[in-house]
């Protein structure tokens, strides 16, 4: 890691700020977001509850930003995200809070990690929102980094014979789209096993973003959430690997009130199929309490909540026992693990994990 001060506040005037966002500045911009919902508007001028983050869409301008915090000494600290932010993602920046002097969000859909048959068009959107949801948490974040793209789409570059393993056509939709980009990050060990026996494309799509995003923002810390689980160790290892000079932070899954892990795509489950997706959290809670009460064999726990959750209505993708490091298999629980899971509800594909320590 860096040789760098502790965070402290940075003052209002530490730098130069562009708050300009197409032909609007940003407190006229948010002023309009707040008439669009409906909302009373009060200018952040007159109220300290709220901070203005800049907006910056190129890379050359977010390169040039964090070159000038660096230069006074800031810890800088990243929360990727593709939007659509909920509780889950706000508790990220809280978390960059704690370690850093600045916190840049990225908001960016990647096309790279979705495969042709994947829900990229109808991943949910809500940039204006977003703005609203950053501005209300405390302490705030400085820079909204919203590129248009992080790929090269120069047709003279295209492979047009790129396709899968199998033969099968385009691996994801960057490929689709013809974009000259040919260079990949992949962690061959951890991303094969749960999430990537079904998704082959989308580790390999998810390490290359970010480590475009660690060589563009060049922050001290990254956040990210374990619900995720794999992706989290995925990245470690990258970074790891590949002696990136940023720390990889696992933060807490975020739950609702039920218990239902915080997700974008929980807005496309309709009312009864959330309630059936409870028995995800509700199966992997009690299979961890079963485990303190000393049932250790991981075949009759994954038993067991396969057929709740199936009971309930989803159907499994996966629910397996693993090593929190290797992510390999174990067959009894004799060190920490995590057991995840992927299931399906109606058209939605979701994801939670536990971990149990013993």
């Amino acid at each position: 890691m860096r040789n760098v001060e502790p965070p402290t506040q940075v003052p209002a005037n530490s730098h130069s700020r562009s708050t300009r966002h197409g032909d609007l500045t940003f407190p006229l911009l948010i002023s309009k977001l707040y008439q669009s919902l409906q909302i009373p508007y009060q200018s952040s001028m007159t109220t300290t509850s709220t901070k203005e983050p800049e907006i910056i869409t190129d890379k050359t301008q977010m390169r040039k930003w964090s070159r000038a915090m660096r230069s006074q000494g800031k810890t800088i600290g990243l929360v990727p995200t593709m939007g659509y932010l909920h509780e889950g993602h706000l508790s990220l920046i809280k978390e960059s809070h704690k370690r850093t002097n600045v916190t840049v969000v990225s908001i960016y859909v990647n096309p790279g990690q979705f495969s042709p048959s994947e829900d990229l068009s109808t991943y949910p959107s809500d940039f204006h929102g977003d703005l609203l949801k950053l501005m209300a948490v405390p302490g705030g974040v400085d820079v909204v980094f919203h590129p248009h793209d992080l790929y090269d789409y120069n047709n003279n570059n295209v492979n047009k014979d790129m396709i899968d393993e199998k033969g099968g056509g385009v691996v994801s939709c960057l490929e689709e789209r013809r974009a000259g980009h040919e260079t990949w990050v992949r962690v061959e060990k951890l991303e094969k096993s749960l999430c990537g026996k079904s998704r082959p494309v989308f580790f390999r799509g998810v390490a290359t973003v970010v480590a475009k995003l660690f060589h563009i923002v060049d922050p001290d810390f990254a956040v990210f959430g374990k619900k995720d689980y794999q992706q989290f160790r995925i990245l470690q290892r990258m970074v790891r690997d590949l002696d990136f000079s940023v720390e990889v932070i696992g933060s807490e899954i975020k739950r609702d009130s039920d218990g239902l892990a915080l997700s974008s795509r929980n807005v496309h489950l309709s009312l009864e199929e959330k309630e059936k997706a409870l028995s995800v959290n509700r199966s992997l809670f009690r299979a961890k309490s079963n485990v303190e009460k000393g049932q250790v064999n991981c075949k009759e726990l994954r038993d067991t909540v396969i057929q709740a959750i199936s009971k309930a209505g989803g159907r499994i993708d996966y629910a397996e026992i693993v090593d929190q490091e290797s992510l390999e298999a174990v067959e009894e629980i004799k060190s920490p693990v995590v057991f995840c899971i992927a299931a399906w509800f109606g058209k939605v594909r979701l994801v939670d994990n536990i971990e149990i320590d013993v």
